[in-house]
């Protein structure tokens, strides 16, 4: 178990993330034409300009509190006086607040991508799958808010805080170590979203950059 602890909280990330780097330079050299989201606006619009919105507000939110939340040193919080249980609560809220919008514009988009015929026709399986993989990912994120409910002492917030930033200073070992005893909710969460750095380069989502 310490074994595949390590292989997916340690070392797995890595493998993602230069993926998602290299992946998207040698996309970008070799097929620049596809740097785009190749809208289906043209098929059907009423229903994308409903849902889009809403989502990218939403998932913009999410992971700059994301990148906040898990990426700023400990210390800092402490020095500002930010107890680890009130953190978690804001998290939580806000987390909680973006993360709804994100699923009510994110539904509309599946529901348009699987429902519309001309649409659906004209997507690729990676499209599909992108949009089913984020719609895992934000239930699975939402799940983890209602965990979060059960212990509001901030611990596990401060384990995951610590897995991040043990993964940024290349130290997998004390990463995969910090996040070995958090909640299974937490551990697919954060796999999953490895995952979706993995398949970047291949999807439409390379039109971020």
């Amino acid at each position: 178990m310490d074994y595949l602890n390590h292989l997916f909280f340690g070392i797995y990330p890595y493998i993602a993330l230069a993926v998602f780097v290299l992946g998207s330079i040698v996309r970008y050299d070799r097929d620049q034409y596809t740097w785009k989201t190749g809208s289906s606006q043209m098929l059907e619009s009423k229903q994308l300009r409903k849902g889009s919105l809403p989502f990218h507000v939403g998932i913009i939110m999410v992971l700059m509190g994301h990148f906040v939340g898990l990426l700023t040193p400990h210390i800092v919080w402490e020095t500002l006086g930010v107890t680890d249980s009130f953190k978690q609560l804001v998290a939580m809220g806000m987390g909680g607040f973006f993360g709804l919008i994100c699923l009510y514009g994110l539904l509309i988009l599946v529901k348009r991508r699987l429902g519309n015929e001309r649409v659906r026709s004209t997507s690729s399986r990676m499209d599909i799958l992108i949009l089913l993989l984020l719609l895992v990912q934000l239930i699975l994120g939402l799940i983890s808010i209602v965990v979060s409910m059960g212990h509001l002492d901030g611990v596990e917030m401060v384990k995951l805080m610590s897995w991040a930033q043990n993964m940024v200073l290349f130290n997998g070992v004390e990463a995969s170590a910090a996040i070995a005893d958090v909640h299974p909710i937490f551990k697919l969460h954060v796999a999953l979203g490895m995952t979706l750095f993995l398949v970047f380069p291949f999807s439409r989502l390379v039109h971020v950059w």
